[in-house]
């Protein structure tokens, strides 16, 4: 009885080492080409990469949990899950709530509308139909600069269904991360008919300082490990090698 009860202890504690080890990461699994699923269900995409990298240098293991995205932050507050790995805009808003690492990356979002429409301002779109995703940066800008020119924005609880919605004729058009909605939109057949209008947005009021990942507060330790591991693989050359994977530039961003 002794021996057996010996084992059964050392057993648990080998499954709470285990257990320690992991790092659970959130997604939105519908954000082409940074979080998507492979057609056998796997988590995928630049953002999926780039939290394995991170994972293998602090000798964690990913554990992937899905999110909607307005409930990312509320999420790991309840700790649901360890970080958000995510395309998580780095802004003072989050900031006040969360902490982050150092940024991954930093790229543009814009404005796509039908080809050939016209387009001097955000009052070019009044009474158009804008779908975003519901508590992104995005929405944050089209509600500081398309609604106050007459723009119907309409949020969203998923990137993808946005693009459901334009090809069925329910939206004229998305502001969206550049990126993503090339990859993700543009780029499939469905989006032949479109395109970006007016210039690049990087308004630090609206989309922060680049992209990080997102952890609960008073977690120093691991802060300073997941900024450490973001230097080694932007050093290494495993970053630049994840990037080539999904892009034909740097997505760090100047």
């Amino acid at each position: 009885m002794t021996k057996k009860f010996v084992s059964l202890a050392l057993l648990a504690v080998c499954a709470t080492a285990v257990q320690a080890a992991d790092l659970k990461v959130a997604i939105d699994p519908t954000y082409e080409p940074f979080t998507y699923k492979t057609p056998d269900g796997k988590p995928a995409g630049f953002d999926v990469d780039i939290a394995n990298a991170v994972c293998a240098e602090i000798k964690r293991n990913c554990v992937f949990v899905e999110q909607v995205w307005d409930s990312m932050i509320p999420g790991l507050q309840a700790r649901k899950y360890d970080v958000i790995v995510s395309s998580l805009s780095i802004t003072d808003e989050r900031k006040r709530v969360i902490d982050f690492s150092d940024r991954y990356y930093k790229t543009p979002s814009a404005i796509v509308v039908k080809k050939g429409t016209e387009y001097a301002g955000p009052a070019s779109l009044k009474g158009k139909r804008i779908g975003v995703l519901k508590g992104s940066t995005q929405e944050k800008w089209a509600l500081g600069e398309l609604k106050p020119a007459g723009v119907n924005v309409i949020p969203y609880e998923a990137q993808d269904q946005v693009y459901l919605d334009i090809n069925a004729g329910r939206l004229d058009g998305t502001v969206a991360d550049k990126v993503e909605v090339h990859g993700g939109f543009l780029r499939k057949p469905e989006g032949k008919d479109y395109g970006y209008v007016g210039q690049d947005q990087y308004e630090t009021k609206y989309y922060g300082d680049g992209i990080g990942i997102g952890m609960r507060k008073n977690q120093k330790d691991l802060k300073e490990q997941i900024n450490k591991a973001i230097k080694t693989i932007r050093s290494n050359g495993t970053y630049s090698t994840i990037a080539k994977k999904y892009f034909d530039f740097d997505p760090y961003g100047n």
